[in-house]
């Protein structure tokens, strides 16, 4: 019996130290909260989701800028490897070609003739090569450069329109 009448004091006495906080609970829940803090926090909502509106617009412009880079990398690397393969090409069926008109060279000196043709020809193609790839990664570069920088002049825009 002492075990439940200690059990029942220590119940009461906690019961009493928080009878402050039971009643507070019970008032706030029928407290009512005045028409500007409800009408603030109606703003205070409707500008974050209209903020959330536009950091999601301004990812998605960012995502089609970075996609549309990336697409234009990868199109561009196939070129690129398409061209190295063609060349590749062109070179081993030069040099059987080269070949076969060394094998029917009737002397010493038309083999040395038709060696050396080979060779001009050969460097005429590697120079013509060097040339188109300068010209090449030139103009890629000023292209990207250029992307890059209407890229950037979008999204800052965008961001300078949405901050006024």
């Amino acid at each position: 019996m002492t075990m439940t009448t200690n059990t029942n004091n220590l119940f009461d006495t906690v019961k009493s130290a928080f009878a402050p906080v039971t009643d507070a609970l019970k008032n706030i829940q029928t407290m009512e909260v005045p028409e500007a803090a409800r009408d603030f926090v109606k703003r205070a909502a409707g500008t974050a989701k209209e903020r959330a509106a536009d950091v999601h617009a301004g990812a998605e412009k960012l995502t089609a800028s970075v996609e549309t880079a990336v697409a234009g990398s990868v199109t561009e690397s196939a070129k690129i490897s398409r061209t190295i393969q063609q060349a590749i090409y062109q070179d081993v069926e030069a040099f059987f070609n080269g070949i076969d008109k060394l094998a029917s060279a009737k002397s010493l000196s038309e083999a040395f003739q038709i060696q050396n043709d080979l060779v001009r020809a050969q460097s005429e193609v590697v120079i013509g090569r060097a040339k188109a790839t300068t010209e090449y990664f030139g103009k890629a570069l000023t292209d990207g450069a250029k992307n890059a920088q209407e890229n950037l002049s979008k999204v800052a825009a965008y961001a300078t329109r949405k901050a006024a």
